[in-house]
């Protein structure tokens, strides 16, 4: 979900995702769980086999032994990631971090990063 829209609404045997801690994954009648998210893939796994991809930025997900959902305000499924914006918005970030000008926070330019090279992975695209 994001707070626009419901990205995918549908049954799924499994769940996985990057915590902040490192990926995991929640199957059917998980134990309830929240967790932090960070910027990478979400997968979903259909009872039929079918996979659906999702690259994210940070967020959340609740999980109940019959509710799963992740909320997050950037999310794009795999087929819909436009590749020419996240080509730019990874050259924008790198060009940033070559800069090495005494104003560029890099902390804040590496953070600018990720997102664009995670949808272009998503996307299988480099």
């Amino acid at each position: 979900m994001t707070p626009r829209r419901t990205l995918f609404a549908a049954e799924v045997v499994s769940f996985s995702a990057p915590g902040v801690v490192g990926g995991f994954q929640v199957l059917v009648n998980h134990a309830p769980l929240l967790a932090a998210l960070e910027t990478g893939e979400v997968k979903l796994v259909e009872p039929g086999g079918a996979e659906t991809r999702f690259a994210d930025e940070r967020r959340f997900c609740r999980s109940t032994q019959q509710y799963g959902g992740s909320a997050g305000r950037n999310c794009r499924a795999s087929d819909e990631i436009d590749i020419a914006r996240a080509r730019a918005a990874r050259e924008r970030a790198q060009a940033r971090l070559s800069q090495r000008a005494q104003d560029v926070d890099l902390e804040r330019a590496r953070a600018s990063l990720r997102p664009g090279v995670n949808r272009l992975k998503i996307a299988g695209f480099r």
